[in-house]
């Protein structure tokens, strides 16, 4: 049996990764199309475009692992329906739960390198990815360390502490120097809201510094004629759909800490729990396809099907997710819905065949 399940496992690993393959060039492609309206923004380059792209193709991988295994899966076992290969397993005494054991094995084993690409590269490239597109097109020089983010401002440093979704900012510290490179003036603003073209800072305090004095005043309200680019501060604050799991927890505890609707979050967060699940199902949805349906067709026919199958599930699965929090629905429920609903066809057509 070891021998069979090595045989079937590297017929579905083949097919998985050439429907991979396929899927993340169409995706790059369009991708690359969007970011070349960028190029000749500041310094933004062809190459950025193309740096960018590569950058964010463990991204890629990740978000459309379900429908590459799922094509995979149809590619593999349809190799093997064409040559009778699993007419032969079943005369033999090998039946279909056997199979969809081995299918399912097989989709562990694929989890385990897409979580690793999905939770652990993903996330890093992608910053580096978003980083380095908005110091290209901004032409400004930006660090993110543990003390906030840092960018220059000018002939001023700008430190911010906390960037929230929707350009707002806490705790924000603008230190100023002269052209001789000394500190003229240290500034500490509560918050800051982007409004008009410019930002607008609260609960100020700020310290002038003299030759031989230092002068400290409080202002309620401030305008600040930052050359820092709302678009540069999407570097810290990335897409919910971007982060690790881990990462959205912990940003859905801070921001209900702070009075915050976390839905969109909290969608984001049970996507990538029920994601790999949902891997599994559609592994187990191709078996019944393969022995039914698509059984006696082509390869051509099995991967459109499988296309058609696996786009309507994202299609459904990003609609559910909007709606989720549009109307308020429990983000568990709706994330989970389309992932329920597949599993119960292919057990109402696993039963059929």
């Amino acid at each position: 049996m070891k021998i069979l399940d090595r045989y079937i496992r590297r017929h579905i690993l083949s097919g998985t990764v050439l429907a991979l393959m396929v899927l993340l060039t169409l995706t790059s492609f369009v991708t690359l199309v969007d970011q070349l309206d960028d190029v000749g923004r500041g310094h933004y380059r062809i190459r950025d475009a193309f740096a960018y792209v590569g950058l964010y193709l463990p991204r890629f991988a990740y978000q459309i692992f379900p429908v590459a295994a799922l094509l995979g899966s149809l590619i593999g076992l349809g190799r093997l329906a064409n040559n009778s290969e699993l007419i032969a397993m079943r005369a033999a005494g090998v039946s279909m739960r056997r199979i969809v054991f081995i299918v399912l094995k097989t989709g562990v084993y694929m989890l385990i390198v897409a979580l690793i690409l999905g939770e652990g590269i993903a996330p890093v490239a992608e910053e580096a990815a978003t980083r380095m597109r908005a110091e290209a097109i901004s032409e400004q020089t930006t660090l993110k360390s543990r003390y906030g983010f840092w960018a220059r401002d000018g002939e001023a440093f700008v430190n911010i502490r906390q960037i929230l979704p929707g350009a707002q900012l806490r705790d924000i510290f603008i230190y100023e120097l002269n052209d001789n490179r000394e500190l003229v003036a240290a500034t500490h603003a509560r918050s800051a809201e982007y409004q008009q073209d410019a930002w607008l800072l609260k609960e100020i305090g700020q310290t002038r510094i003299g030759k031989d004095r230092a002068e400290a005043r409080t202002y309620p309200l401030a305008n600040w004629a930052s050359l820092i680019d709302p678009e540069l501060l999407k570097v810290v604050v990335s897409a919910p759909d971007s982060l690790p799991a881990w990462g959205l927890w912990t940003y859905i505890r801070f921001m209900h800490e702070n009075g915050q609707d976390a839905r969109l979050y909290e969608v984001a967060f049970w996507n990538k729990i029920v994601t790999p699940l949902a891997t599994l199902i559609m592994l187990f949805l191709s078996v019944p396809f393969v022995f039914g349906s698509l059984r006696s067709v082509g390869i051509g026919q099995r991967v459109f099907a499988g296309t058609i199958i696996g786009m309507g599930f994202l299609l459904l699965n990003q609609a559910v997710g909007q709606l989720a929090v549009v109307y308020r629905i429990n983000p568990l429920l709706a994330v989970s819905f389309p992932a329920i609903l597949f599993l119960m066809v292919a057990i109402w057509y696993a039963r059929r065949v």
